[in-house]
């Protein structure tokens, strides 16, 4: 599946390659972090809603300023 230089550059110890079976996984290995769930204290999932809220608030208020619901 993998082309020889690819496989080569992994032996040479230059990258890793991770089986994984969830974005989940895959997001604690990129980021050291526990994925978690939105109500699990410092996760990524947790900290990625509460980003999401601040971007909603911000648009609200956006469009508040236009006479928008």
């Amino acid at each position: 599946m993998l082309r020889q230089g690819a496989i080569d550059e992994v032996v040479a110890g230059k990258f890793h390659i991770f089986a994984v079976e969830t974005i989940d996984e895959g997001i604690e290995i990129l980021t050291g972090l526990p994925a978690g769930g939105v109500t699990n204290k410092g996760s990524v999932n947790q900290k990625v809603e509460r980003r999401l809220i601040e971007f909603v608030e911000q648009a609200r208020a956006f469009h508040a300023g236009f006479g928008q619901p």
